[in-house]
């Protein structure tokens, strides 16, 4: 008995009509390819048809909800900025000041682990019409303020001059930043090993600061201090 093959239109498969994103999963998927786009190119190589392209829209829609490509970047960045700050703002108001240290290192590497894209963007610092307080200079700054304030009262609770603070915050942050972004790079050890290291400089030099440390000559010979119970 001869079988009646399908024809050509029945041998088609029937897809199910996509469904439609509201608004605001629009707007979130935009964000997200742009923000792809920005940390792979940069803000002036980025042009708006390719963001629509790898979006699936049609250009218009990007003008509609961001007005142009300045103001897509600059919601990136604000973005980025709110994560991180409230990451490390978090690390900074909790517990002693140990696990401070400790978790705003592994706040931001966690942060450069999960949002690398975020990160380059806010690294770059790419010339849009943002403002200058969405710039990782100025998260870094605020982290500095904030350490700075918990060094002062440390300082003069154990006998230092507390307006050496500045100096030492800007030393401390600056080294878990530096730290960080070349950690961003290699990726190896594993964040978890890179914070108890910048833990074991930052905190085990702390608890022996000299409070007038002077700069050494060649033939300085270290003194063989060993730790007892009483350090």
């Amino acid at each position: 008995m001869a079988v009646s093959r399908p024809t050509d239109k029945s041998d088609e498969v029937q897809r199910a009509p996509r469904a439609r994103m509201t608004g605001a999963q629009r707007r979130l998927q935009l964000i997200e390819v742009a923000r792809g786009l920005f940390a792979e190119r940069g803000f002036d190589a980025t042009t708006i048809e390719e963001i629509a392209q790898r979006a699936g829209v049609s250009k218009p829609i990007v003008y509609e909800h961001f007005g142009g490509k300045e103001g897509l970047y600059a919601v990136v960045v604000d973005r980025e900025m709110e994560t991180l700050l409230e990451m490390v703002t978090s690390s900074l108001s909790k517990n002693r000041s140990l696990y401070r240290i400790q978790q705003v290192a592994l706040a931001l590497l966690t942060y450069m682990e999960d949002r690398t894209d975020g990160f380059r963007i806010l690294v770059r610092g790419d010339s849009a019409n943002t403002s200058d307080t969405t710039t990782y200079s100025s998260l870094l700054n605020d982290a500095i303020s904030q350490v700075e304030h918990l060094l002062a009262g440390d300082f003069e609770r154990r006998g230092f001059d507390p307006e050496l603070a500045p100096l030492y915050a800007q030393a401390l942050v600056g080294m878990v930043s530096v730290t960080a972004q070349w950690w961003l790079d290699v990726r190896e050890p594993s964040k978890e090993v890179v914070a108890a290291h910048l833990v074991n400089l930052c905190w085990n030099g702390l608890t022996r600061l000299d409070p007038n440390p002077e700069l050494v000559g060649p033939d300085h010979v270290e003194p063989d201090h060993r730790p007892t119970d009483a350090d």
